[in-house]
């Protein structure tokens, strides 16, 4: 049966999107390269930590929502958008093979007339330079001509009850004014507000610079964490002042690390091209090399806490509270979490956890002991670490129960703990 829209990628992305459209009434289809995902959908799971719930799942299917791993779909719909995965490689590159193989898949039984949008984390110039190629290629249609073809970058926060996904506009770029306008056509059934952008490469760089604003902000507060603290000055007092300030400034917190799906592409330079060198992002490097250096600071503060108290790190029992990467989530995506416990572990300490959210926690593939009374579990670790800062931890309350208590969110009483 033929469907309005086909969401290709399954994952965080495309959840919040096929939700979006069944909710607007938009006959939708999932499809996703890897089965598992549908599978999991198909059974009323979530196939991501962290994203929809099982109650939203059935909702959606009640709705009309269609996983499926059958390609053939994608051939019936009016609107195709893809949501495939583009996480780092090991080269701090991104990884755009997820992508690739979702626009071979269309591109076989891709129709005139079709408005294809590109919703991923990519380097700007993917929409025109990697995926216009595979898509023209597998269906001998051209892009501008016989189907549209736009950028639309994902601005999800997940968990943000203030900023839903139809209260938050949507930026589009096409390849052409009329790609353009046709995707505006279909996002102005999701959200109240849709940005045109002048083309695909201002949509992508308008994520570049959305995300790389988050991070050099952080890296700057962090900066200032480590600053303060050997001042003996308190930062979050600081910020708490330096907020009430109604022009140019914009409150950043500290913390152990930064998470999330959204990451800088490549921290070192923009992509290279046939006619330019690759542009040095000199302060986002440096902003990335700033906040990969948080989880040892951690390290270093719960050591030197313990010494202070006449405990080593070998030995000791640290209990790290919320290791997912945002509160009152589940989700972990490159959570400083496991790293501070995989190096708490090398240097011989005892760890346990306890996190609402997560039932289940592995480090090196080891599972983690999870704590069943919080209260108990602090009062008898040397060292209790708040990595998230949960809605139900009452801090007040586990200040008094923790031996030793470091907060690295700042979300303690003043003085009740020893803060990042």
């Amino acid at each position: 049966m033929p469907a309005d829209l086909a969401v290709i990628g399954l994952g965080h992305l495309g959840l919040p999107l096929v939700q979006a459209a069944v909710a607007a009434g938009i006959d939708t289809v999932g499809y996703d390269t890897d089965p598992r995902p549908c599978a999991e959908l198909r059974a009323g799971r979530t196939p991501v930590e962290g994203s929809l719930t099982a109650s939203e799942i059935r909702r959606m299917l009640s709705g009309g929502f269609r996983p499926t791993t059958n390609a053939a779909e994608l051939g019936r719909v009016r609107t195709a958008v893809i949501c495939s995965p583009t996480p780092l490689g090991p080269d701090r590159t991104i990884d755009l093979t997820a992508l690739g193989d979702a626009a071979r898949a269309l591109a076989a039984r891709l129709r005139p007339h079709t408005t294809v949008v590109l919703e991923s984390a990519v380097p700007p110039g993917t929409t025109e330079n990697f995926l216009r190629p595979l898509l023209e290629e597998g269906s001998g249609l051209t892009a501008g001509r016989d189907f549209h073809l736009a950028c639309s970058p994902s601005r999800l926060d997940p968990g943000n009850r203030t900023h839903t996904y139809a209260s938050t506009p949507k930026v589009i770029g096409g390849l052409t004014s009329a790609c353009t306008e046709s995707a505006a056509a279909f996002y102005g059934r999701l959200t109240d507000k849709v940005v045109r952008a002048r083309g695909p490469r201002e949509a992508e760089m308008t994520k570049v610079l959305e995300t790389n604003f988050r991070h050099v902000n952080i890296a700057l507060v962090n900066e200032m964490a480590v600053a303060c603290h050997d001042l003996g000055v308190d930062l979050w007092d600081v910020i708490r002042c330096a907020e009430t300030k109604p022009f140019g400034f914009q409150p950043f917190r500290p913390g152990p690390g930064v998470g999330g799906h959204g990451v800088p592409v490549d921290p070192g330079c923009l992509p290279y091209s046939s006619r330019t060198p690759g542009h040095p992002l000199r302060m986002v490097s440096l902003a990335q090399e700033i906040n990969d250096r948080m989880p040892s600071y951690v390290i270093q503060r719960c050591a030197t806490l313990l010494n202070e108290h006449g405990k080593s790190v070998r030995g000791a029992r640290v209990l790290l509270l919320g290791v997912t990467y945002k509160p009152d989530s589940a989700d972990q995506e490159a959570a400083p979490a496991r790293e501070i416990a995989t190096r708490l572990m090398d240097m011989g300490a005892q760890i346990g956890y306890h996190d609402p959210h997560v039932l289940d926690w592995r480090v090196r593939e080891l599972p983690v002991p999870r704590a069943d009374s919080l209260y108990e579990a602090a009062a008898a670790a040397d060292l209790t670490v708040l990595l998230q800062q949960h809605r139900t931890y009452d801090l007040q309350g586990l200040a008094v129960k923790a031996q030793l208590l470091l907060d690295t969110r700042g979300a303690t009483p003043a003085g009740a703990a020893h803060r990042l």
